[in-house]
């Protein structure tokens, strides 16, 4: 039988369960993955009986597992931002350091430069660092400004390169094709799967029909800062159903960006039309972005592979271990 593990460090103290396997003050453990939420999260339920005593600011690390195993997974890295304490319980959150850029403005243009070079640079002005950064659309002009956060500019980029956007667990940005899924985990019917839900429904648009505001390569590469009555030199579509959905963007200079854009909004409505989720035990590999392979289920139409959307580990002392995974299509 496996016996669910986590090593707990907030600030200077540490709970670990492998070494340490009897009762410990944490009541509660559940950390939160998500794509569509700028910050994962960390939220504790301690036992006010001495042991942690956690503060605002204190760094936070969580590796969660089995005490059989050799090691245990890091799966978030944050601080803590809030610490509630009552006459028998705390409760504690810890955000991921997305926080920063949730927090910070900032103004200046950049030229010339792809996406992920920019993405590169507001990390850094965050004071983050950069686990992959590929290089995305390129764009003749990008201004940040300030009234939206870093993370706003950010996540804006990787909408238009057909990226995905998030810090991981050791609180390093990723931004990445969402084409390149980093790991796939197998999931059989029977062996793995404790519930299981999955809906599919049509795309909220068949076509996407993007434009510009340049005259695009029709007069040349030196007319991106251009403005134009006709948009057709940097107009991109995709799809050929309907509706179709129009996409204003005064950023997409180029025929190239367009189109690109094009192809990566039409996708995520493709993504978005089938969406499932599964909980099964303990499973700390599963990361955002990752695929799954969900298999040998009776009704076939509940088998496929799918793109991990969002995840929630929890530990606790009635239930155990467990682990949700909300998913999406993969067009």
């Amino acid at each position: 039988m496996l016996t669910p593990a986590y090593r707990l460090v907030i600030g200077d103290r540490k709970v670990d369960t492998t070494d340490e396997p009897r009762a410990s003050t944490v009541e509660r453990l559940e950390v939160d993955l998500d794509l569509d939420a700028p910050a994962d999260s960390l939220r504790l339920r301690l036992g006010s009986v001495g042991g942690l005593t956690p503060a605002e600011d204190d760094a936070a690390t969580v590796e969660l597992g089995y005490a059989d195993e050799a090691s245990l997974t890091l799966v978030l890295t944050g601080g803590i931002v809030s610490v509630a304490p009552g006459l028998t319980v705390t409760h504690v959150i810890a955000l991921s350091p997305a926080q920063k850029l949730l927090a910070l403005r900032h103004e200046e243009t950049f030229q010339d430069m792809s996406a992920g070079e920019i993405v590169r640079k507001l990390a850094e002005e965050a004071g983050l660092s950069v686990a992959r950064a590929d290089a995305g659309t390129t764009f003749p002009a990008y201004v940040v400004d300030g009234r939206r956060s870093l993370y706003d500019h950010m996540r804006d980029l990787a909408d238009l390169s057909g990226f995905l956007l998030f810090v991981d667990e050791r609180g390093d940005v990723v931004f990445r094709p969402i084409s390149q899924p980093a790991s796939t985990h197998v999931f059989e019917f029977a062996k793995h799967l404790v519930e299981l839900e999955i809906e599919r429904g049509d795309p909220e648009a068949g076509s996407v029909d993007v434009r510009g505001e340049s005259p695009g390569t029709s007069r040349g590469e030196g007319s991106w800062a251009w403005l134009t009555k006709d948009s057709s030199g940097s107009r991109g579509t995709a799809g050929t159903g309907s509706p179709t959905r129009l996409l204003e963007r005064p950023v997409l200079r180029t025929a190239e960006s367009t189109q690109r854009a094009a192809d990566s909004a039409l996708a995520s409505l493709s993504s978005r039309a089938t969406r499932g989720r599964l909980r099964t035990f303990g499973r700390p590999q599963i990361r955002l972005g990752d695929s799954i392979r969900i298999k040998d289920v009776p009704d076939d139409r509940l088998n496929g592979d799918f793109r991990v959307r969002a995840v929630r580990h929890s530990i606790d002392k009635k239930t155990g271990f467990r682990t949700c995974v909300e998913f999406l299509g993969i067009p």
